[in-house]
């Protein structure tokens, strides 16, 4: 995390919001400059990535020096890249040189330490273990060894291709990824955080269990913009769990109530916590098909978490927000309007002209921009618009370089399983362990995705999971899409299941919380989000909003209606065998077979 400051802003303090400048200009350029080669805009996007990781101050001399020289040494590798592109392209993927062999292993150290400083060590270690079978997998006995390849290739094709670390993935987020992470910090710099708080309030406060449906509302809204748990703990929590604790409510269901909306944000379009730009390029699928898709169970698991609240709320006699604690129509209305504009523009942009999603998300943003301009007061402020324009500056480099590093240490992993055939050996065993039956192999995808989610994020949770076990999904009968959003669903299972749950930690936290207490709380008002899934599978129809309107709509009201029994059943109830015959019906009624479009 970077750090200014407030009182005696330094030099190096400005450095970061000119350095998010450029990285704003740079991917926004892209979209408008046609095409540019893919071995100049995805190095640049590295380069730019690479101080907000390697060239903060560490938490130690050591750290602080190591990562200088290691960022300059990655600047020069993917600088030398960039110069050499149209020389590389000869080469076909194999090295030329000892200089050569050195620039790749620059890079690739470059990006495994990058990911190790931005999310810890688990993905980079993931990562590190398939460059190590890349290498040796010739000396592994048994099916799992394979015949090698040559050093020089195998680096190149990581390297100096479009295999590894400049492949696809990192194509989705130099192109999507990034004009979207700028759309959400535009808008969150300004008035647009504080709209949604007043639309919720607005819309839920007067209810009983006001405060907590106020946390659903806004983290879903705010949720659709950040795309991240952790965030939207840390922001909409900051308001949302005072207001709880101050109207009575468990501190555990308090911190429940806004870990589980909050996860909610990385399932809601149009964002999904770049997700869903990454699931366009790995699928096929337009990015307004995979919006179609995620959005009526996205809306499932928002209201499943309603209906709990709603049943906590009966049963601890949870009253509405007070009428001095919610905003007046004035209010509202100005401040939503802060992200009416821009959301607006954006789905005019994809739905009513056809543009791409990025060229609609630069309008947006040049629409929120503007709105930076002035406030719910309605007043130019100079000082305030600059102050702004410095926050999206700093806030979009950041989380550009954050997301980067991610993508880029995720695509060492696809490179390698691609190149090995490791991920095609994975996928045999699981349909040998599942019997060639498709329920087994759900249960064994669904455990390893919830395990690795554990430890890497979400995102990249998804990509290794479904690169693994998503050929064994669809040669068991599913549709690619349906095996995707399976997938991606799990992967989040880790922001409020026990043993490492982020979401419960950081609302646990706030609310000063046992955050056991939390956790389980939390599995209760969540239970949308280890049903949904499975019910996508028993209804394919839930998910085909765009192509039969009509089935999905009538899908959706029969999983809904299953999962409100089964939260009835697990908080509202006050005998065990009720509540336990109340979740068996729902149960029967969210995986019954029904007539669908398919058939």
């Amino acid at each position: 995390m970077i750090t200014t400051s407030p009182e005696k802003p330094s030099i190096i303090d400005s450095v970061w919001p000119l350095l998010g400048l450029i990285s704003i200009a740079f991917h926004l350029w892209l979209v408008f400059s046609g095409l540019v080669p893919n071995l100049v805009s995805r190095p640049i996007h590295l380069m730019l990535a690479v101080p907000w990781i390697l060239m903060v101050p560490g938490r130690s001399m050591v750290l602080t020096v190591s990562g200088w020289l290691l960022g300059t040494a990655g600047l020069a590798a993917a600088a030398w890249i960039v110069f050499n592109e149209s020389a590389l392209g000869d080469q076909y993927g194999s090295l030329s040189g000892q200089g050569q062999v050195l620039v790749a292993c620059v890079l690739l150290v470059c990006v495994l330490e990058m990911a190790r400083r931005a999310i810890g060590w688990p993905l980079p270690m993931v990562a590190a273990l398939a460059l190590a079978y890349g290498l040796l997998g010739q000396h592994v006995p048994g099916e799992f060894g394979y015949a090698g390849m040559p050093l020089n290739s195998f680096l190149g094709t990581l390297t100096i291709a479009e295999g590894g670390i400049w492949g696809s993935l990192t194509g989705v987020s130099v192109s999507i990824v990034a004009i979207f992470v700028i759309f959400g910090a535009v808008l969150n710099a300004g008035e647009a955080g504080q709209g949604f708080m007043n639309l919720a309030s607005a819309a839920a406060g007067h209810l009983r269990g006001g405060a907590g449906k106020v946390s659903v509302i806004s983290s879903a809204l705010f949720g659709s913009i950040s795309g991240s748990a952790s965030a939207n703990v840390a922001s909409t929590g900051a308001i949302t769990l005072p207001a709880m604790t101050r109207l009575g409510y468990p501190r555990r269901l308090a911190g429940a109530i806004e870990a589980v909306a909050s996860s909610g944000g990385q399932i809601m379009p149009p964002l999904m916590g770049a997700g869903a730009f990454v699931m366009v390029e790995l699928t096929g699928v337009p990015y307004t098909g995979i919006m179609a898709a995620a959005l009526l169970p996205a809306i499932l698991y928002f209201a499943a978490v309603w209906i709990g609240i709603d049943a906590y709320a009966v049963k601890l006699g949870l009253a509405a927000l007070p009428a001095d604690q919610r905003p007046t129509f004035q209010a509202v209305a100005l401040t939503t309007s802060f992200f009416l504009f821009p959301f607006a523009t954006l789905l005019w942009g994809m739905f009513a002209s056809d543009y791409t999603p990025q060229y609609a998300a630069c309008m947006a943003i040049l629409v929120g921009a503007l709105l930076l301009l002035t406030g719910a007061d309605l007043r130019f402020d100079a000082k305030r618009t600059a102050s702004r324009l410095v926050a999206a500056a700093r806030t979009a480099g950041q989380q550009i370089a954050v997301i980067a590093s991610i993508i880029l240490c995720a695509s060492i992993i696809v490179g390698v399983l691609g190149m090995t055939g490791l991920g095609v050996k994975v996928t045999s065993v699981i349909l040998s362990l599942s019997g060639q039956s498709l329920w087994p192999a759900l249960l064994l995808t669904a455990l390893a995705c919830m395990l690795l989610g554990m430890e890497v994020p979400t995102t990249a949770a998804y990509v290794i999971c479904v690169s693994v076990a998503g050929p064994a999904l669809t040669a068991l009968g599913l549709e690619p899409l349906q095996t995707h959003l399976f997938v991606f669903w799990f992967a989040l299972l880790s922001t409020i299941t026990p043993p490492v749950c982020g979401a419960v930690f950081i609302a646990a936290g706030m609310v000063e919380e046992n955050w056991l207490k939390v956790a389980g709380t939390a599995m209760k008002l969540g239970i949308g989000l280890y049903l949904i899934p499975l019910g996508m599978i028993a209804n394919p129809d839930l998910i085909a909003l765009d192509t039969h309107p009509y089935w999905a709509l009538f899908s959706m009201l029969k999983v809904g209606a299953g999962l409100a029994l089964v939260s009835y059943g697990l908080i509202a109830s006050r005998r065990w065998f009720t509540g336990l015959g109340i979740g068996a019906a729902g149960l029967v009624l969210l995986f019954l077979p029904m007539g669908s479009a398919s058939a």
